[in-house]
């Protein structure tokens, strides 16, 4: 491709020259090297091909080849040799030559391998671009919060990231950004110029998610007209994130265990097995421990799941960062909806730190949103978030629970009804939380944030039993 740059290595200056001439004649942006020292030098200030000589004085051209490609992997290199020998081209080729060519050649021959090369780094370096460009939304700094539960998040997103080998568990109640965390672990990682997929385990039938995971084998089944690659085989040496993974079905669990064990499998209909290099990210708002308990789940691919786990925080059990997500997606949706610059008034600021976000971020990021494309002045109140401040109807109220009186706080209103639920259950969380319509987490949190309150004895996690 004209105007790329090119550089020519070879210590014959005849060979050098005639070269140069050539490619300067196609276009090219040329400069030369009779040397290994040169050559490296030559390519750290940056160019697009490399054309270098096997034999070089001062070191072997392999050598300078490996040198070369861990200086700009993007960078191509087409070997010349005046030796014949297959072992030589193998040779080359492993090391990650692009091509080659054999001396005497003819320029003319040359000449559109170059340009292949240079179409071939092309393509890789706007690939790369785009790559950056999607994954900057998912790193590190994305997990907003300034709190010292987010800042362990952070902490154990970066520990994981740096072992892209590991199966991860992402655990935490629906809305806490679990997908997010699995993207950041990604793009954080190694893995992050390959694919990053990633599928709903509860969104699909048994037999489509075996086939979208897995792959099929053409006749598989009615309609399998042809194979299908499946995730798996699509995130070769990427990342595949299972979300709601705890709504999988034995026979999946099973098939996903031996790949977890082996990095191997076989597609649907198939009979010779598959290897590839992929990490798995798990997720789940479930208790995959009570699960394992009931037989639902697979207790040896709970153990294979959850190597590294990363657990999401409820936004209640941060509430401080509230108001600087509020800000993020303020200015996130003002920008999508072409809307001007908008605030948070202190108020609003003051209101979104005291509620209590059952829906967690993504509760609050589709308040944001409606509060951004409705409200008609710059500064945010409490008022252009309709939820905030509303009061539990009395006919909302879960089997019959008393209200307390008019104008005490959420916070005595959520006390008043954990303890009503846990009374009426004797201390048993897990019937405490169905009375409330909650997960047993739930309870559990409330528990830990209300201890000095609650009587020992709702407070025993012992009298937990069914």
């Amino acid at each position: 491709m004209p105007g790329r740059r090119v550089l020519v290595v070879d210590d014959e200056s005849l060979v050098r020259w005639s070269i140069v001439e050539r490619l300067q004649a196609d276009g090219h942006d040329v400069v030369e090297a009779a040397t290994a020292a040169e050559a490296l030098a030559r390519a750290a200030a940056g160019v697009d091909l490399v054309l270098l000589d096997y034999r070089l004085p001062d070191d072997d051209g392999l050598t300078v080849l490996r040198r070369l490609r861990e200086l700009d992997p993007d960078a191509l290199v087409i070997m010349l040799t005046a030796h014949k020998r297959v072992e030589t081209v193998v040779e080359a080729m492993k090391a990650g030559a692009f091509d080659y060519a054999t001396k005497p050649f003819d320029l003319d021959d040359l000449a559109p391998r170059v340009a292949r090369a240079l179409d071939t780094t092309r393509l890789r370096r706007e690939l790369r671009t785009l790559r950056d460009e999607l994954s900057r939304p998912f790193a590190l700094p994305s997990i907003i919060g300034d709190s010292e539960a987010i800042e362990r998040v952070r902490t154990l997103v970066r520990k994981v990231a740096s072992s892209p080998g590991s199966t991860v568990l992402i655990t935490g109640e629906s809305g806490t950004g679990k997908d997010l965390a699995a993207k950041v672990i990604h793009y954080a990682s190694s893995r992050a110029s390959h694919p990053f997929l990633n599928i709903t385990c509860s969104a699909l039938p048994d037999a489509l998610l075996e086939s979208e995971l897995f792959g099929h084998e053409r006749g598989a089944f009615t309609d399998a007209r042809q194979q299908k690659r499946g995730l798996l085989e699509q995130a070769d040496e990427g990342t595949v994130f299972l979300d709601e993974v705890g709504e999988m079905a034995p026979g999946l669990q099973a098939k996903l265990l031996r790949f977890l064990e082996e990095k191997a499998f076989r597609r649907v209909g198939g009979s010779s097995d598959v290897h590839v290099d992929v990490r798995v990210i798990a997720a789940t708002n479930r208790h995959l421990e009570d699960a394992v308990a009931e037989g639902r789940f697979r207790q040896d691919l709970y153990y294979r799941l959850n190597v590294l786990r990363v657990e999401m925080p409820p936004l209640r059990a941060h509430p401080a960062d509230v108001p600087r997500l509020a800000r993020h997606f303020i200015d996130a949706y003002c920008r999508e909806l072409g809307r001007p610059p908008m605030a948070l008034s202190r108020a609003a600021e003051d209101a979104l730190k005291t509620y209590g976000w059952p829906g967690n971020v993504r509760e609050l990021r589709n308040l944001v949103e409606r509060a951004v494309l409705l409200g008609e002045r710059a500064v945010l109140e409490p008022s252009d978030f309709a939820t905030l401040g509303a009061r539990p109807r009395t006919d909302a109220v879960p089997g019959g629970f008393e209200l307390p009186p008019e104008g005490i706080d959420l916070d005595a209103l959520e006390r008043s009804l954990v303890l009503q639920a846990l009374a009426r259950t004797g201390g048993n969380q897990t019937r405490a939380a169905a009375l409330l319509s909650l997960h047993r987490d739930q309870i559990r949190y409330r528990l830990e944030k209300y201890r000095r309150i609650v009587p020992p004895a709702a407070s025993d996690t012992s009298s937990d039993v069914e």
